[in-house]
Order: structure tokens, then sequence, then C-alpha cells
């Protein structure tokens, strides 16, 4: 079924994110992909271009990210925790996807911490919090585009 693919597809996502591994991340998106940060002006269209700026500027070592599943006006998503010099993961970012058929065609990152709070989500995650799951959150009260 396209939702066993889809999760499949979003467990990839997560994985290929805390491996900081940016050519297994550009397999799963679609050729004409679009990543955004808003409200960052910036944004990467095309597989290639999304890969190279995530491997040349987001990813550091394996591990520095955890990824938690979420959802944001009934789309899928990840918190996204970013490890800190205290060795703690620390909120950095709401990733909300966009899934079709194909492949991931739209990634909006939205780096704002403040909005762990709008999904319940802790500031600083607990040591024994992996990924997997069911989402955390549900739509109503995530970020709108």
């Amino acid at each position: 079924s396209s939702d066993v693919c889809s999760s499949d597809l979003l467990d990839r996502y997560a994985s290929a994110f805390e491996n900081a591994d940016a050519a297994a991340l550009s397999r799963l998106l679609r050729d004409d992909a679009t990543f955004e940060m808003p409200p960052i002006l910036t944004w990467f269209a095309g597989r290639g271009r999304i890969g190279r700026f995530l491997g040349d500027h987001v990813f550091g070592m394996p591990g520095d990210f955890k990824m938690l599943p979420v959802a944001a006006n009934a789309q899928p998503g990840f918190a996204c925790y970013l490890l800190g010099r205290d060795g703690r993961h620390h909120a950095h970012a709401v990733q909300v996807l966009t899934v079709g058929d194909a492949g991931i065609a739209h990634i909006v990152s939205f780096n704002q911490p403040e909005l762990f709070d709008v999904f319940g989500l802790p500031q600083i995650l607990p040591a024994a919090v992996g990924t997997g799951g069911a989402p955390v959150a549900g739509g109503a009260g995530g970020p709108r585009r």
C-alpha cells in the first residue's frame, strides 16, 4: 500500500538525516524536489542541489541529528534535534514533507525551536529517545504555509 511505502520512505529519510548521509537522502527525493527554510529567502530546487546543500552546510557527523516523526497540517514531518556542545540534542527545526509516489517532492524546514512548544515537544531531547514510531503531534496546531 502507499501508506507502507510512505512509511518506509519516511523511515529512510530520518535514517539518512541521522547518519549525515546526503547521498542516501538525495535518492529519496524526486528529480524536481524543492527545499526551503522560511523565513530565509534562499531555496533549493533539484535533487542534486538539495543533496549538495545538505552535505556541505547541514550535515556534520552521524548522530548530530535525532529525528522524531510529527504531523503538521495532515502532512508528515520531523522534529529535528541537533547535538549541542553539552552532549544533548536540542530543538532545531520542524520539517514538513510532501511525499508522492515518486519520492519526496518538497521539504520545508522551519528552523524555529519555539515551534516545538506548539507540538508539545521538549526543547532538549531525553537521552533515551530515538526515532521511529507514530507521529507525536497532529495537524491543527502545526506550522501553516
